[in-house]
């Protein structure tokens, strides 16, 4: 637009981007001075339902006239929306969740910072504008996000806040669609442990993950590296599939595969006994409550059920192999079985001392399949006399052609 009495700005998260030398996605735009009309009348096309947002004629980006946010219910949708040409851009960054957030460029280079957003990025702190912070519960996810992409950490007046949203059930009204967006987005960051820590540390992963929660402070068995409990070794095991850079569904396994280790009765020892048959109880309803997609809740539900027996792999029987494979529909979907390998190797290897190792049940695992596969079960229905028996015999050629591929693995 060249009418001199709009102002454009460039804001958010590609300004904070742009100063820490990372590569920008998407740039988000703020016009002050305009109205709705004037901004049709240039070629922007109107998108925003809940306050006015146009995309550009030629970039399709978005541009969105200042505007200001009054509380009017819980929730992060219970705000009045002012959009207006007296809005000033100091009052549409004063709405903004944290200050890093909050610096404007203008077309000329020029970066307008009234919150001192630059100085919290040279320190690496995540500090809130504004007690308006307080008004939407989504901030205290995106701010764990943030902290697991940078790196950074929470100023304690932030911290602060972030306990007495939780406090005051502010997280509460969180919908599942949202926290599930914002939770895989966080388990998609380069640290992702620190997601789940951050929440935490302000009480809300105890309200939007409890089973999550309930790990940390729960001993592991002695075999099994007892100077860190439960929780800390989930966070290893998920940093560590975000090391490999695994795909979600295998990061959100990672995260869920020992749920039922604090659901054990104390005077149960060793406390790991049967956890996966109530590890997948409660991811059962932990996906249901979240609406968890597909893909992610039924690799966790496999990855809670077999890792413990994929750990021992060369110690099964040949029939309990191949009902692995049965089980696991490895037949239709062998990409899917890979991926329960890799998170049961990130299990491995989420334990002191043992980041490095490798993982040789994973390459034992997909031979036997090779093996079980290389099993031509149309031939063996054409040849069966009996069709009520095709199964059976499919069975049985599988378990012998396993058998005997072990015998060569030896």
């Amino acid at each position: 637009m060249n009418d001199r009495n709009y102002s454009i700005y460039c804001v958010g998260g590609a300004v904070r981007d742009e100063l820490l030398g990372l590569p920008v996605q998407d740039r988000d735009w703020v016009v002050v001075g305009a109205t709705p009309e004037q901004m049709e009348v240039a070629g922007y096309r109107p998108v925003g339902k809940d306050f006015p947002v146009f995309l550009h004629p030629e970039t399709h980006e978005e541009y969105a006239l200042a505007r200001t946010e009054r509380k009017t219910a819980r929730g992060y949708k219970g705000f009045d929306v002012y959009a207006a040409p007296d809005v000033t851009l100091e009052q549409d960054l004063s709405r903004r969740d944290f200050t890093v957030n909050a610096i404007a460029r203008a077309d000329d280079g020029t970066l307008i910072d009234p919150y001192h957003g630059r100085g919290d990025l040279q320190a690496g702190v995540l500090r809130h504008v504004s007690a308006a912070f307080s008004e939407d519960p989504v901030r205290i996810l995106r701010g764990a996000r943030f902290v697991a992409r940078f790196g950074f950490s929470i100023a304690p007046e932030t911290l602060l806040l972030m306990r007495e949203m939780v406090q005051n059930g502010e997280v509460d009204a969180l919908v599942p669609e949202r926290v599930w967006q914002e939770l895989s987005r966080g388990l998609m960051e380069r640290y992702p442990s620190r997601f789940l820590t951050t929440l935490r540390e302000c009480g809300a992963l105890q309200k939007i993950l409890p089973e999550v929660d309930a790990l940390f402070g729960v001993p592991q068995p002695p075999q099994y590296h007892p100077e860190i409990d439960c929780g800390i070794h989930t966070m290893m095991v998920l940093d560590d599939a975000a090391k490999h850079e695994l795909p979600l569904a295998v990061r959100f396994a990672a995260l869920m595969h020992d749920l039922g280790k604090a659901t054990t009765p104390k005077d149960i020892l060793p406390r790991h006994i049967g956890h996966e048959a109530r590890s997948v109880d409660l991811l059962k309803q932990l996906c249901e409550r979240l609406r968890v997609p597909a893909d992610c809740r039924d690799l966790g539900l496999l990855v809670a059920r077999y890792h413990g027996d994929i750990h021992k792999a060369p110690q099964l029987r040949a029939d309990t192999i191949v009902r692995m494979f049965n089980s696991c529909d490895a037949w239709r979907k062998p990409q899917r079985f890979r991926q329960l390998l890799e998170a049961c190797a990130s299990d491995a290897r989420g334990r002191t001392g043992h980041e490095q190792d490798d993982y040789p049940q994973a390459d034992y695992m997909l031979s036997m399949l090779l093996a079980a596969q290389s099993v031509n079960a149309g031939e063996i229905a054409a040849q069966c006399t009996d069709k009520t028996r095709i199964a059976e015999a499919v069975m049985a050629s599988r378990v012998e052609a396993v058998s005997l591929a072990m015998k060569k693995h030896i």
